[in-house]
């Protein structure tokens, strides 16, 4: 007999049985060593084939208790994910500190029609606090839906809320647009990342193999004595470099869209492996636009939401990839907010303080150098040093911080020039810091501490006037009684 008014209890939810066809397969490669292995000490006799077929069946009897061992519920305003086996574990999520659902297709998935719905409650820091690996693309849409509404209303009323269709589109990439993707030097070194992951790779599986630390000696020595090839190898993976940079641009950011819907920024980009990021709008703050100096004489930059309780952001947050700088001001603008104070510049200390950063570090290792006689290297550094005084400047011309009444600006670096925007509404503290010798020169470094994005942004080198009627500018009233002293 029930009792009355009892909220009726929502039944429990399955992954797809289509999962059980991609498990195995995702568990054969690192089932591929211990298999040769076994098959190679039995000789490749029958017994050893049997020994390797009942490993096989393992693997796929424990995807199949996986399977059926896990369930997952949304009730009374929280979303339960069950495993149980011998015993019995439970993890609670409320729906309000659902801070983004991420729904990913790879591609095994994406030929069974199945989906990842990843949950980010901003508590994990990169890691994602919930996940459903193996339900249906449409399962995936309705329970996006259903997470981020945030409604306390019972688990059959929330079920009936459907996908909001896209209202307003920022943005496609065009395709044309992939060719800046090597300009970032994330892609750009891809070749050598390969190379890298290789050698990993054999160091990893070296002892299953029968390879030990005498064989990576040999090769090292042999490679050594073969200059010619190691330049060959060189100059082949340097030509590499913008194509496999542009390669793997496309595969991450293929046919990226960037749209609205309902209350929610949405991201969705990847050529195998598609990957669909919803941002709350209530939570983003700001912006930050980023280039690197190839990127700056393209005239091109990458552009990132800055929002509060974000794990990954880094990931997460992007709004776009590599594309023309005219393109990410007004993508900026009109997904997040409007910004075109100009910055104001830095005294003249700074520039002096950017050069000496620069230049000096190099010029005392060039001396010391020449001192041992390593006059190659005396060189290498003094042509470090000249090369400084163009970087030094260059980072005195970006440093500038700015208010426009509603959003704060500040930027700085060369390497990688980062300009953020963020409102005034999402600072909250100030921190001053100033070293002995920004106290000799005047200078101060200020950050807006904000609960969004990278914890804290700064103007550096500013004018120790300068800094705090910036401050000021912006939190009048937290300022004011230190302004009095």
């Amino acid at each position: 007999m029930s009792l009355p008014f009892q909220e009726p209890v929502p039944e429990a939810a399955r992954l797809s049985p289509r999962l059980l066809l991609i498990d195995p397969i995702r568990v054969l490669p690192s089932l591929l060593v211990p298999l040769a292995g076994v098959l190679v000490a039995g000789g490749f006799s029958p017994r050893s084939f049997i020994w390797a077929a009942l490993g096989v069946a393992g693997s796929v009897l424990y995807a199949v208790v996986r399977w059926a061992t896990f369930s997952y519920t949304i009730t009374g305003g929280r979303l339960e994910l069950s495993r149980a086996f011998i015993g019995r574990s439970t993890r609670v999520i409320p729906l309000e500190r659902i801070r983004g659902v991420d729904v990913t297709t790879p591609f095994l998935h994406r030929l069974l029609g199945l989906a990842v719905l990843k949950l980010d409650t901003g508590a994990g820091g990169d890691k994602q606090e919930g996940e459903l690996d193996g339900i249906t693309v449409e399962e995936a849409e309705r329970l996006r839906a259903v997470l981020l509404s945030r409604h306390q209303a019972a688990a059959p009323e929330l079920q009936e809320r459907p996908a909001a269709p896209r209202d307003h589109v920022f943005l496609k990439v065009p395709r044309a647009w992939l060719r800046y993707g090597p300009l970032s030097g994330a892609y750009l070194f891809t070749p050598f990342a390969l190379v890298a992951g290789a050698v990993g790779l054999a160091f990893q599986w070296g002892g299953e193999l029968g390879l030990d630390e005498d064989d990576a000696v040999a090769a090292g020595e042999w490679l050594w004595g073969h200059p010619l090839l190691l330049i060959g190898a060189a100059v082949v993976l340097v030509v590499l470099m913008p194509f496999l940079g542009a390669a793997m641009y496309a595969f991450f950011n293929w046919n990226f869209v960037l749209f609205g819907r309902g209350d929610h920024l949405v991201a969705e980009r990847g050529l195998i492996n598609r990957r669909v990021v919803s941002l709350e709008r209530r939570r983003i703050r700001g912006y930050e636009i980023a280039e690197s100096p190839l990127e700056r004489r393209a005239r091109v930059a990458r552009l990132w939401a800055v929002v509060t309780g974000l794990g990954d952001s880094q990931t997460r947050g992007q709004l776009l990839p590599v594309a023309p700088r005219a393109a990410v001001g007004d993508i900026a603008a009109e997904a997040v907010g409007p910004f075109s104070e100009a910055l104001r510049p830095h005294p003249p200390a700074a520039r002096r303080r950017r050069l000496f950063r620069a230049i000096a570090p190099w010029v005392a290792v060039a001396l010391v150098m020449y001192a041992l006689g390593y006059a190659l290297i005396g060189v290498a550094a003094t042509v470090l040093a000249v090369a400084g005084i163009a970087l030094g400047l260059d980072r005195y011309r970006s440093l500038g911080h700015t208010y426009d009444g509603t959003r704060l600006s500040v930027r700085s670096g060369s390497l990688r020039r980062a300009q953020a925007v963020v409102e005034r509404r999402a600072v909250v503290g100030w921190t001053i810091e100033q070293s002995w010798f920004q106290r000799r020169a005047g200078l101060v470094t200020v950050i807006a501490g904000v609960g969004a994005g990278s914890g804290g942004y700064k103007a550096i080198d500013a004018g120790e006037t300068q800094a705090a009627a910036f401050a000021a500018e912006v939190t009048p009233d937290w300022m004011a009684p230190f302004l009095k002293r």
